[in-house]
């Protein structure tokens, strides 16, 4: 079912939402649940990790939805707290390291145009290869926007070691396209 909602009704569903009556957050569930498991995929080893994200995510979606200012997008709102979710996940679930700058180093590909030949779920399979830490701070860097010091504070980790993360996540990133685009060539 593809439920489209106006912004007169998105705000009756809110307030349905906040009155705890379930068919509301039946619809508001799954209305949003496609675009929230994508993010969870992101944050996740597999999809049972990112199915407990996601629900533990609405639970605090529907417990604060009074606290959604009118006039703001639900869709970034929601997608604040499954961010917000995975992050607390991360923490509960990972033992923190400090990973030293100085064996970081590029890598470079000989062949830049690797992410056309994959499918989106070999990418989404390469970013769950890495280690949560790694692809934690990408996925806060790369596509949430966060800066590094806005890392640090959300996972208590110091600037250096999320800089550290991300170059070490684009290099493992880079390794895991460019051997799945050569098993593409050989077939």
């Amino acid at each position: 079912m593809d439920i489209v909602f106006r912004l007169d009704q998105e705000q009756d569903y809110i307030a349905a939402c906040g009155r705890n009556e379930r068919w509301a957050q039946e619809i508001l569930y799954k209305q949003y649940y496609p675009q929230m498991m994508a993010v969870c995929l992101r944050y996740s080893n597999n999809r049972e990790d990112a199915l407990d994200i996601l629900h533990e995510g609405f639970i605090k979606v529907f417990k604060h939805i009074n606290r959604f200012n009118k006039g703001t997008s639900l869709n970034a709102w929601i997608k604040r707290i499954m961010v917000n979710t995975a992050i607390d996940f991360y923490r509960k679930n990972v033992r923190r390291r400090t990973e030293n700058l100085d064996t970081v180093y590029d890598m470079s590909s000989k062949n830049p145009d690797i992410l056309s030949q994959l499918a989106t779920k070999d990418i989404l399979s390469c970013l769950q290869q890495l280690s949560p830490s790694y692809r934690t701070v990408f996925n806060l860097y790369v596509l949430e926007g966060y800066s590094h010091k806005e890392i640090a504070d959300q996972l208590e980790i110091t600037e250096s070691t999320s800089r550290s993360n991300l170059v070490k996540a684009r290099g493992k990133l880079r390794t895991l396209l460019i051997s799945m685009s050569k098993d593409y060539e050989r077939r």
